[in-house]
């Protein structure tokens, strides 16, 4: 008895969360594993499954993987335009819901704030992946450079120290809450496309005056939560490529661990100008190859 009233309202949110991710976990790993057995596909290769690793790796330790996989996708020809999106979403899910599992609890938020936040980004990105994976392969080839190019930008602003500082709010309430509410649907919407929830998210909270540390579980638990959804619904449109989302994932989850138990830290500030200026190559590169195709051949 005495174990269940030491709980605090956050520390039962934060159980009954992590218990529904676990559903929602369970559930996606089976519509992925039935899309799966529909017919057989190659095992992963070595490139893809690295490509996991690494970019799972420096997620991990706060690079991010969306951008830097779109970098190599885009360099290596790995998987077409049309697909990077569904590849993404599909192949970062089950190592970011790992990352969620080792950190969502152990940061302190208002419930309510944190339980609104992430349906919010729920709702987006069903949205959000319906329209994406509807698109045609010129207009994903346009979005996914802008993406890379928005990526490009909050790395440089992270790098030159540049965000808000933020305030000392453990949650949200009144207009503020209905703003981070809204924000954040939008945010996993877009997100769905291939741009990285976290820095949008990080940036929404300080300026509405949170802790940028109590963000922490806002931007994991949206972003385990929205994954999930969005990447159930490429996967039932057979818009990604399932050898190759494998490959993410069974490297991603080897990536994870080590950077969170063992490397755990790294002076990443020479690695960031390098995957920026990767970054930014990419962008261009796809943005050329998206106009110059005729728009009717989209």
């Amino acid at each position: 008895m005495m174990l269940f009233t030491s709980l605090t309202p956050t520390m039962t949110a934060q159980a009954a969360i992590l218990a529904t991710l676990a559903l929602f976990t369970a559930s996606y790993i089976a519509a992925w594993f039935t899309a799966l057995r529909r017919a057989p596909i190659p095992c992963p290769a070595m490139p893809e499954t690295l490509t996991g690793f690494i970019t799972n790796f420096f997620d991990t330790l706060g690079i991010g993987s969306f951008a830097t996989t779109t970098a190599i996708f885009q360099f290596t020809n790995m998987v077409p335009a049309q697909l990077i999106p569904g590849t993404l979403n599909a192949g970062h899910t089950l190592p970011t819901i790992f990352q969620a599992f080792i950190y969502i609890a152990v940061i302190e938020v208002e419930p309510v704030t944190l339980t609104a936040m992430i349906a919010a980004a729920v709702a987006g990105a069903w949205f959000g992946s319906g329209w994406v994976a509807g698109m045609p392969k010129r207009k994903v080839q346009i979005a996914v450079g802008a993406a890379l190019l928005f990526a490009f930008a909050v790395m440089l602003m992270r790098q030159l120290d540049l965000f808000p500082q933020g305030g000392t709010a453990l949650g949200l309430s009144g207009g503020n809450l209905f703003i981070g509410v809204v924000m954040n649907a939008l945010f996993a919407a877009i997100s769905t496309i291939g741009i990285g929830f976290y820095a949008p998210c990080m940036t929404l909270v300080s300026l509405l005056g949170m802790n940028p540390t109590a963000a922490f579980p806002i931007m994991m638990g949206s972003s385990a939560f929205l994954m999930p959804v969005a990447s159930s619904r490429f996967v039932l449109r057979d818009a990604y490529s399932p050898k190759i989302a494998l490959g993410l994932t069974l490297g991603g989850l080897f990536g994870v661990p080590l950077a969170a138990f063992v490397v755990k830290s790294l002076p990443l500030t020479a690695a960031r100008w390098l995957v920026m200026a990767v970054i930014l190559y990419a962008a261009i590169a796809m943005l050329r190859s998206a106009f110059a195709q005729p728009p009717r051949q989209a």
